[in-house]
């Protein structure tokens, strides 16, 4: 009989997490033993209580624990502006920046042939319906710069032609950022969106 066989589970469940791996889950899971009460027992109950209500928001694709989330919900975020991201994980980092005041639209992934994944399985009729109903007068491509983020972004542009301003991130020198430790795509971006001092 393996008397840590359920340790041994939890370890092996909490390494398949992103960021962690076989020692980090070790580590993480005897933390959460050792202070059982103050961590473990609220956590466990937590997790129980996020995977029976966890669900995406019906409007715009968010994670919330309602049908439509508080992002859509709120009266002052109707100001006509719709970010557009790829995933949660995007939108949630858009929001820790605290910058934009408009509502969201989650398409869940990106174009790509490569993975067979098209138009159909991603929300962007849905995009084109809230633009339409919701009275959306700009529409902001949040894209990751990548070759499918932009394809996605040429699609999406096709799709809203003539129907809504259509605006995306500038991409270019981070803050702090040193130009030898950037590439060259970087700083090409950059160059072709500098602006006047």
């Amino acid at each position: 009989m393996n008397s840590t066989r359920d340790i041994d589970a939890l370890i092996d469940l909490m390494a398949k997490l992103p960021g962690l791996g076989p020692r980090s889950a070790r580590r993480a899971v005897l933390h959460l033993i050792a202070k059982r009460e103050l961590q473990l027992l609220p956590l466990a109950d937590l997790m129980q209580k996020v995977a029976a209500t966890a669900r995406e928001c019906l409007n715009c694709g968010n994670i919330c624990t309602t049908d439509v989330c508080d992002i859509c919900t709120s009266e002052k975020r109707a100001n006509g502006q719709l970010c557009v991201v790829e995933d949660v994980a995007d939108l949630w980092a858009m929001e820790r920046g605290h910058a934009f005041k408009g509502r969201y639209h989650v398409l869940g992934g990106t174009l790509s042939a490569l993975d067979q994944v098209g138009p159909e399985q991603l929300r962007i009729p849905q995009l084109v319906n809230r633009v339409e109903a919701e009275g959306v007068s700009e529409v902001i491509l949040a894209l990751n710069a990548t070759v499918d983020g932009q394809t996605t972004a040429h699609y999406i542009a096709d799709q809203m032609e003539g129907r809504v301003t259509l605006t995306s991130l500038a991409q270019g020198v981070p803050i702090g950022g040193e130009l030898d430790y950037l590439d060259d795509g970087t700083i090409s971006a950059a160059l072709n969106a500098r602006k006047q001092i």
